[in-house]
């Protein structure tokens, strides 16, 4: 099976070839105004970085270094962007991603015997400022020998660095290692939310910092093509449903059922007094505060808008 890794790259070559080959270049110094509003249609590829799942060993959760590409889920977008000076574009964006972790893909002693999964989808409205790399190369009108010749091939593109702020919407779902339903979890407090002790209930809205960089190139008068890769850092702990620690069953029980006990610990008892107080009545870790993040790579392609040409007025002859 190919990696995405793999697929990624091929990708961007693929792009960087065909803006060789096709690219259109802004012929003079204001050319770029008549680029300057454009609709982007984007797809891709999203991944998660939380408490969930990972790599085989520790200290890697929260990085790059702990995708599991096999949870690679879908990612859909749609933007506009205004160039406001030629090199600082404004960008706004509503996006779809789904996100999910499993700790049973990883042979990490303790991910695995925790045994928690989520899946969620991610609804994103976000707004960035651009800066970017502006290529504007234009190819020669004659030969060496100032005979006429064929034109050589010119380009325009833009490598683009990006920050902004975004607001999203999210509601994990937990697998139940029963019956194979997938259950609302934010319904069963499976920290305890709300109980004495416990930490407060968390909201299913949350900021997030989309940042990251861009490759685009004009192909037409009306349409660009690129990539993008765009990584979120968010400041909530609970997109996958986990961030401290297990609360006291009994009480979980009581006041929000078994199924609530059943979706905070399914653990496999692997490891022996994993999932309960330690003799301090401390509660044992169940994630950590670390915020979660989750990022996305799409292609991107998008159509400009032509600019309004003032009406030409008659002049009189007397």
């Amino acid at each position: 099976m190919i990696k995405p890794i793999y697929i990624y790259i091929t990708f961007f070559i693929f792009f960087v070839k065909i803006g060789d080959s096709f690219s259109q270049s802004y012929t003079r110094a204001n050319n770029w105004k008549s680029y300057r509003k454009e609709v982007v249609f984007q797809i891709g590829a999203s991944q998660f970085l939380g408490d969930l799942g990972g790599l085989n060993k520790v200290g890697t959760d929260f990085s790059p270094a702990d995708l599991e590409f096999s949870l690679t889920k879908p990612a859909f977008g749609i933007a506009y962007r205004y160039k406001l000076m030629k090199n600082i574009n404004w960008h706004n964006s509503f996006n779809y991603l789904l996100v999910e972790g499993d700790d049973k893909l990883t042979t990490e002693p303790y991910r695995n015997n925790r045994n928690l999964n989520f899946k969620s989808n991610v609804f994103e409205l976000a707004s960035r400022i651009e800066v970017s790399l502006f290529s504007n190369k234009v190819g020669h009108r004659y030969g060496i020998s100032k005979t006429m010749g064929r034109r050589k091939k010119s380009r325009a593109y833009e490598i683009i660095g990006f920050i902004g702020i975004g607001g999203f919407y999210f509601n994990p779902k937990g697998r139940n290692h029963i019956n194979g339903v997938w259950t609302k979890l934010e319904p069963l407090h499976t920290e305890g939310q709300g109980l004495p002790g416990g930490p407060k209930q968390y909201r299913k809205i949350a900021l997030s910092i989309p940042m990251g960089v861009a490759y685009r190139m004009i192909i037409s008068k009306a349409w660009c093509l690129g990539i993008e890769l765009n990584y979120r850092k968010t400041f909530t702990d609970y997109i996958d449903d986990v961030s401290t620690v297990y609360y006291d069953r009994y009480a979980l029980v009581q006041a929000y059922g078994s199924t609530s006990l059943l979706m905070a610990d399914p653990s496999l008892g692997n490891i022996p007094s994993a999932t309960v107080p330690d003799g301090s009545g401390n509660g044992a870790q169940r994630g950590d505060k670390n915020k979660d993040s989750f990022l996305s790579f799409q292609v991107t392609v998008g159509h400009f808008f032509a600019p309004k040409r003032g009406k030409s007025r008659l002049r009189s002859k007397f």
